[in-house]
């Protein structure tokens, strides 16, 4: 019954006054109302169209019968079908004649990339750069058990000490100073004798009794000159290379109780494309070996003073 209409606009007012203050009953622009019915009518189509309420149990699943899910599934088909060719590519190349196919090595490398982040890194990093006394470095040049891509399959696929892998590396270094194969005393002369193979201590009375002792015990894996071996993965003692260590206290460590990493054997766990991928992106990293690359000097017992879970 307040209601009137404003002289200077024209516009009917609401009724109310406050303090002399009027408002206008202003209409909302028509373009404005035709987009809010749009959108009403869009919102009732897509309800019944797709899946939109929710339910007791379940949501409800639309006319068209799409879903989220659904349309992921078909997405990962046509992705997985791109990549099939190229899969199957890989697993039927010899992988010694990867690096001869550049694309074909590009796309191992990729998608072993992608497989290191979800299988390795928990260990070697998200870099590979490994953890000191843990886990090795893969970006270096030092390997226990062969760099080029043929041994680092062998390797990712029975892993290292692994139970129940007939194939898995394997290889024990004594524990001399907990089984008493060797004295504290005689522990610290091959300590001594050690570190001059690499060049951390000079020449000493305890380094020379130290070598007559490691080429009693230790050669036959090491190598005479510490060049290590390969066909049971006695490290290199002669580079700055250390898993555990390259300190007194670390070798001498080392030396009393030997380490024995393990690394899983992912044969049961991936599937041999991916594998092969995981190969070519390790050996990608800058310290793959060519097939010419000849192993250290043999070995005929166990290793390991330095490294031990090393592809």
């Amino acid at each position: 019954m307040h209601k009137r209409i404003d002289e200077p606009t024209g516009t009917q007012t609401v009724g109310h006054e406050w303090d002399g203050i009027e408002e206008l009953d202003t209409p909302m622009p028509r373009w404005w109302l035709w987009t809010l019915y749009l959108t009403i009518i869009f919102a009732i189509g897509y309800v019944i169209a797709y899946p939109a309420i929710p339910m007791l149990n379940r949501g409800s699943e639309g006319m068209l019968g799409w879903t989220s899910r659904g349309g992921l599934a078909a997405e990962t088909r046509e992705a997985n079908a791109r990549h099939a060719a190229m899969l199957r590519q890989i697993a039927d190349t010899p992988i010694e004649q990867l690096p001869g196919k550049p694309e074909l090595m590009q796309a191992a490398v990729a998608g072993g990339r992608a497989a290191f982040r979800v299988n390795c890194v928990q260990c070697h990093g998200a870099g590979a750069a490994g953890v000191p006394g843990l886990y090795p470095n893969l970006n270096d040049d030092d390997w226990l058990w062969g760099g080029n891509l043929r041994e680092i399959e062998q390797t990712i696929t029975h892993g290292i000490r692994q139970p129940g892998d007939g194939q898995t590396r394997t290889s024990l270094m004594p524990s001399f100073g907990r089984d008493g194969m060797l004295t504290p005393g005689q522990i610290q002369d091959v300590v001594s004798h050690v570190r001059t193979l690499s060049g951390k201590e000079k020449a000493s009375a305890a380094s020379a009794r130290g070598a007559a002792i490691y080429a009693d015990n230790c050669a036959a894996c090491h190598g005479p000159a510490g060049q290590g071996g390969r066909q049971f993965g006695a490290p290199d003692l002669t580079d700055a290379i250390w898993l555990y260590g390259g300190s007194r206290d670390a070798i001498t460590a080392t030396l009393t109780n030997a380490h024995a990493g393990v690394m899983p054997a992912w044969a049961n766990r991936l599937d041999a494309v991916t594998i092969r991928m995981l190969a070519a992106y390790v050996h990608s990293l800058g310290g793959g070996e060519d097939f010419t690359a000849a192993p250290a000097a043999p070995a005929s017992d166990a290793p390991e003073a330095k490294a031990d879970v090393r592809p």
